[in-house]
């Protein structure tokens, strides 16, 4: 089928929004042990808690402690770079989504292709009614020729296989016939074997196929109604008695005298059949004259039997047929070809409402993962203030263990780190609860194209089938007052 708006659509819709499957990264917990065995806390607490460091009025952190808060801020940074990093993804395929562009198209795309179907059932029927009209046209015209010529019977048209085997029959006796003369014109011909083929081959050709246009266009006029017409027959018909007669003796003499003259045959075939045409010398002239004639008479019968015997009425008949046959080959195809289109656009409409369910889970899904990965985030960074104040708690425990001095009141107090607010911007997107309505309404609308394509095709095909009764042919009832 032909490039339409809907296939355009469905080709558009059914592309991949984006490229990357999806996919949760989770954040890295900080191995505490292992960083603290890094950073050599303990060793690094009970040195300076030895040297009395820092100092019990101390209220700020010192070197040790700022160097592990450097750490968490570093790692809760990149944390922070990923969580932006993948919200612009999930931002980028929501956009890539794009579903008011899609129930856009759908709605103009959708009511569209049921135009088209209409538009084509309607030129096939438009072909139709043409090809029923020249059909009822020549139905007429079949009947005038019966009530003209006072005909009660239908035509006698042959098939082609019957036909084929008339042509058959006339080449297989021209054949055959000119292989016969072949053999002894070459004799009596004074232009040697060439000379005898051209003339056998010019015999033949008289006896079979000039007997046949002679019967076909001549004598089969006697079958007409016409008293002009039946007089040209018989004229014909006597025409061709004498002719065959005529042509088969002067062959049958050429034989006679070319057994006796190797030249001038053909001046004594002229004198013989003046004075004496039926008086042949041999046996064999004599049966070499009956053999052209019976070729002579099938040809005849041939040509009286190759189409209806009445003149103009296989014609006429044929030309009805061929016309029936043109639309019944017609409505046949238009039938199939409706019936592909209705199925395509049928298919289709049914590709793109699974489109818009299968886009509908993926947005719900990429919401999903959104959501559950600024919960990961919040939950990361509650991580890293868990492990801040654990790297810190070695240090102070080991500072305070190999102190001698109070150890600042400060070392009593757990860490509070600042954490960073992460907000999905949310602005211009669906809600799923209107999203789901949405494309329910739009999936309703595809099954009601559906729906009136699948109508559309069953009213074509019974305005198809009424033609017969809007345009009938002569004979078939009221209808043909209405043409």
């Amino acid at each position: 089928m032909k490039s339409t708006a809907l296939a355009r659509l469905l080709q558009g819709i059914t592309k991949p929004s984006h490229d990357k499957r999806p996919s949760i990264e989770t954040f890295a917990d900080i191995d505490t042990d292992r960083l603290a065995a890094e950073l050599n806390l303990a060793g690094r607490g009970r040195e300076r808690g030895g040297n009395e460091e820092p100092a019990t009025s101390s209220e700020t952190m010192d070197s040790v402690e700022t160097q592990i808060i450097e750490r968490i801020e570093a790692a809760k940074k990149a944390a922070h770079a990923t969580i932006e990093d993948e919200l612009r993804t999930y931002a980028e395929r929501l956009a890539a989504l794009d579903f008011e562009d899609r129930f856009t198209q759908i709605q103009h795309t959708a009511p569209a292709a049921v135009g088209d179907f209409k538009l084509e059932a309607r030129a096939g029927r438009d072909d139709l009614y043409a090809l029923r009209r020249n059909l009822r046209d020549l139905d007429a015209e079949q009947q005038a020729f019966r009530r003209k010529h006072k005909i009660d019977r239908t035509a006698r048209v042959h098939g082609g296989a019957a036909t084929f085997l008339k042509v058959a029959l006339l080449i297989v006796m021209f054949v055959v016939e000119a292989f016969a003369n072949g053999n002894f014109l070459a004799k009596g011909s004074e232009q040697g074997l060439l000379g005898g083929v051209t003339e056998a081959i010019s015999f033949a050709a008289l006896n079979i196929f000039g007997t046949f246009i002679i019967g076909h266009f001549g004598v089969k006029q006697i079958a007409h109604n016409s008293v002009f017409r039946k007089g040209m027959g018989v004229l014909a018909f006597c025409f061709y008695v004498a002719f065959a007669l005529g042509l088969n003796l002067a062959l049958a003499h050429y034989r006679d005298v070319s057994a006796q003259f190797l030249e001038g045959g053909g001046e004594r075939v002229m004198q013989v059949m003046a004075t004496t045409p039926f008086q042949l010398r041999d046996l064999n002239s004599w049966l070499f004259f009956g053999l052209g004639l019976m070729f002579s008479v099938v040809a005849l019968i041939d040509s009286l039997t190759f189409s209806d015997a009445y003149p103009g009425y296989a014609e006429v008949q044929h030309r009805l047929e061929s016309a029936r046959d043109a639309y019944r080959d017609r409505r046949a195809e238009l039938d199939e070809n409706l019936k592909d289109v209705r199925d395509e656009y049928q298919d289709r409409m049914q590709d793109i409402s699974s489109d818009l369910s299968l886009r509908r889970g993926e947005y719900e899904a990429i919401i999903a993962n959104r959501a559950r990965m600024l919960k990961l985030f919040s939950q990361h960074q509650d991580h890293l203030e868990r492990a801040a104040n654990t790297l810190i708690g070695f240090y102070r425990e080991a500072n305070a263990k190999a102190r001698k001095t109070p150890p600042p009141a400060r070392f009593a107090s757990p860490l509070s780190l600042a954490k960073v607010s992460v907000e999905a911007n949310t602005e211009g997107e669906w809600s799923l609860r209107d999203l789901r309505s949405r494309i329910e309404q739009i999936q309703a609308m595809l099954t009601a194209e559906v729906k009136e394509i699948h109508t559309a095709y069953q009213t074509t095909m019974d305005e198809y089938q009424q033609l017969d009764d809007v345009v009938p042919e002569p004979g078939m009832g009221d209808g043909s007052k209405q043409a």
